[in-house]
């Protein structure tokens, strides 16, 4: 799938970033396998959840992944960074899931490659009506990411597509996205759910917050 804003492939992101130069991108945000296994779960089908278990999430990427990343970007937003070898970082953004939910995790952490301070997201996911990944995030987090760290412009990269989320908020934000996703269903209904998510014009979106601005309603039709 391809249009001005967006370059999406079902292919191998190690691949890809094989042919890529040095700093090619200006900004990588990825959200690699944790190695937990949870896409292992049993098959969910209702009005919240629609995916099927994959095997995906057996392992964690190798150092040859993040040795390719970090050579392909400028710099790097790296979800789940606590699960990775990773070197320190000043600057950590936390996703406050505002869940009470005993056995689910209260938030997710991204490790980055800024020298900035840690920063928090807050935002409810437990209203999203059209979850098809396991993993899936909220477009409004990638919004929030890409307006206090990126510009309109910019060539960001991702290195696994997921549900697409990240493509969307990428066609709003006005930057120029790259993404790789290796399993041909997740793509096909990445592409569906980015194709019906980008029809609506710039005007009839909601601005992007801003760091100061992160508590946003919960609107199930923004997510």
């Amino acid at each position: 799938m391809k249009t001005d804003r967006l370059d999406l492939r079902l292919m191998d992101c190690m691949d890809l970033m094989r042919e890529t130069p040095d700093g090619f991108y200006d900004l990588a945000v990825v959200d690699p396998p944790y190695g937990l296994n949870i896409a292992k779960e049993k098959p969910r089908v209702s009005g919240r959840w629609n995916y099927t278990p994959k095997a995906w999430d057996s392992k964690i990427p190798d150092e040859s992944y993040f040795e390719e990343l970090r050579r392909v970007s400028k710099e790097q937003v790296i979800w789940g960074g606590n699960y990775f070898p990773l070197p320190p970082s000043r600057c950590w953004l936390i996703w406050d899931k505002q869940q009470s939910v005993e056995n689910f995790a209260a938030g997710e952490m991204a490790w980055t490659s800024f020298d900035q301070v840690v920063r928090f997201f807050r935002f409810s996911f437990a209203a999203n009506l059209d979850k098809i990944h396991v993993t899936q995030k909220p477009i409004a987090l990638y919004r929030w990411i890409f307006a206090n760290y990126a510009k309109p412009g910019m060539r960001c990269l991702d290195t696994h597509l997921g549900s697409g989320s990240i493509a969307i908020a990428a066609h709003y934000a006005g930057v120029h996205l790259t993404a790789c996703e290796i399993d041909p269903d997740y793509f096909a209904a990445a592409c569906e759910r980015i194709r019906r998510g980008t029809m609506q014009e710039d005007m009839f979106q909601p601005p992007p917050p801003t760091l100061q601005e992160v508590e946003l309603p919960l609107d199930p039709s923004r997510l």
